[in-house]
């Protein structure tokens, strides 16, 4: 009778593998397949967005733009400056009942080129850099980079650059201070062990040849030479490009038993996919739904592409006009009566680090689906913090649909905070709540999710689209 009893009084708190059929098992390795191939092909946002477009085209949407008009059943997208993105299929229902939306970003942490980069110091040629988002810095020495982005010409000629990725490439790295003589860098606080102007990277150490003659700055004039031959580039050009520098490693499946998935950027691209690929499955919903992949998360999601500007305002008044309803305030009413999942990572507890963590309300890897009520840090500052009956209203869905979750917060109260997209539009009357997949190793050049919790998210999203 104690075990029936807890087992209807206390939340369950066994892994979400405990109970998977061997079907399920199947269905959770091919989305985490899947997940992993696109991942390997859009490590940017940039390249996030091509791929995403690319797949909602070949998905049968099409660009708002070519629509005159919109009915129920139509399936639509808008690329902003190919760095951000928003999908939709119009519902059913008059869309001032409302939108389903679920938000996520497809930037990550990494290092940018500074706008002049190249320099030569003892007969090595080096790329300077800058460093986007929360990263810990000595975690980016002394592993293998690649080389992804767009230099832009003054004839608007777009060169892409992708270095690194396949074996035959060349990769970079960033070295780091032997340990013989590290005595006073090993001193210090582990945040200023590495400086930020030292992340530097290494990419050649040949000089040009001129017959005998010695060349000045040989080192870099023969790195823009080959630059030159292979893009038709020169120095100039590197002032209107955007280069980043991510991890060259692949997407890979990990743990002996095959549980879990090691890659870079899963923070925020597990959800940004696991979303994309359940709106791809899509057909006649009710309500509108909407598929946010934006960009700038990582800096506070400013800028034209960031959350915080209002293109997607834009977009949403677009439907409007197509729809032929718009008239004044319609759009707040719109995102007054509108649910949405903010579809960002959770902390995943760390047993390794267990000290940063309350146990009873943190989120655990290969338990499902993790609900952030609210993130923010110490009082709740900076915090959406999702009501009692939306939150209710997200377990209902989640719970008839027999998909597990669990409900956490970012780590104890007084250690640190995070923040998402949640607040922004939920400051447009909104209601939201954060929900995403636990990760381990966050904002590291690796991060490891459960495959479990990939598939989780993936029910979770779709449950939630097709819901009234």
């Amino acid at each position: 009778m104690e075990e029936d009893l807890k087992k209807k009084l206390f939340r369950n708190k066994t892994t979400g593998w405990e109970n998977a059929s061997e079907k399920e098992k199947e269905e959770i390795n091919e989305v985490s397949k899947s997940y992993m191939d696109f991942l390997n092909k859009a490590k940017t946002e940039r390249e996030f967005i091509k791929c995403a477009k690319e797949l909602a085209d070949s998905n049968g949407y099409k660009d708002i733009m070519t629509f005159e008009t919109l009915k129920p059943g139509d399936k639509i997208y808008f690329v902003n400056r190919k760095k951000s993105m928003y999908l939709a299929i119009i519902g059913e229902n008059g869309i001032e009942n409302g939108l389903h939306i679920i938000g996520s970003h497809v930037d990550s942490p990494r290092l940018d080129l500074k706008p002049n980069p190249l320099f030569e110091e003892g007969g090595l040629a080096y790329f300077k850099t800058h460093y986007y988002g929360g990263i810990k810095k000595y975690q980016w020495t002394t592993i293998p980079l690649s080389m992804h982005g767009v230099i832009v010409k003054t004839n608007g000629e777009t060169v892409e650059i992708n270095i690194g990725e396949n074996e035959d490439d060349p990769i970079f790295t960033i070295t780091d201070l032997l340990p013989h003589l590290a005595q006073e860098q090993m001193e210090k606080k582990l945040k200023n062990g590495i400086d930020g102007e030292n992340l530097s990277l290494l990419i050649g150490s040949i000089p040009f040849k001129n017959g005998d003659k010695k060349v000045p700055e040989g080192v870099k004039l023969n790195i823009l030479n080959i630059l030159n031959q292979k893009y038709g580039i020169t120095e100039e050009d590197l002032t209107s490009a955007e280069i980043e520098l991510v991890p060259a490693f692949r997407a890979r499946t990990m743990g002996l038993d095959g549980s879990m998935v090691a890659a870079y950027g899963q923070d925020d691209k597990v959800c940004a996919y696991t979303s994309l690929h359940a709106m791809m499955e899509l057909e006649n919903v009710k309500n509108t739904a909407v598929c946010i992949l934006s960009d700038k998360e990582e800096i506070g999601s400013i800028g034209n592409t960031g959350m915080e500007s209002h293109m997607f305002d834009f977009f949403i008044s677009e439907i409007l006009n197509k729809l032929g309803v718009n008239r004044p305030n319609l759009l707040d009413r719109v995102f007054c009566s509108s649910k949405m999942l903010s579809s960002d990572v959770d902390a995943g507890f760390d047993p390794l680090y267990a000290s940063v963590s309350d146990t009873t309300n943190a989120g655990y890897i290969g338990r499902g689906i993790s609900l952030n009520k609210y993130t923010g840090s110490r009082g709740k500052s900076g915090a959406s913090d999702a009501n009692a009956e939306y939150v209710a209203w997200v377990r209902n869905v989640l719970e008839k649909n027999n998909i597990r979750y669990q409900v956490a917060e970012l780590g104890k109260v007084d250690i640190g905070g995070g923040g998402t997209i949640a607040y922004i539009i939920a400051n447009k009357g909104a209601d939201v709540i954060d929900c995403g997949v636990p990760v381990l190793s966050m904002h590291a050049p690796y991060e490891v999710t459960s495959k479990f919790d990939v598939y989780s998210a993936y029910k979770t999203y779709k449950a939630f689209w097709q819901e009234q």
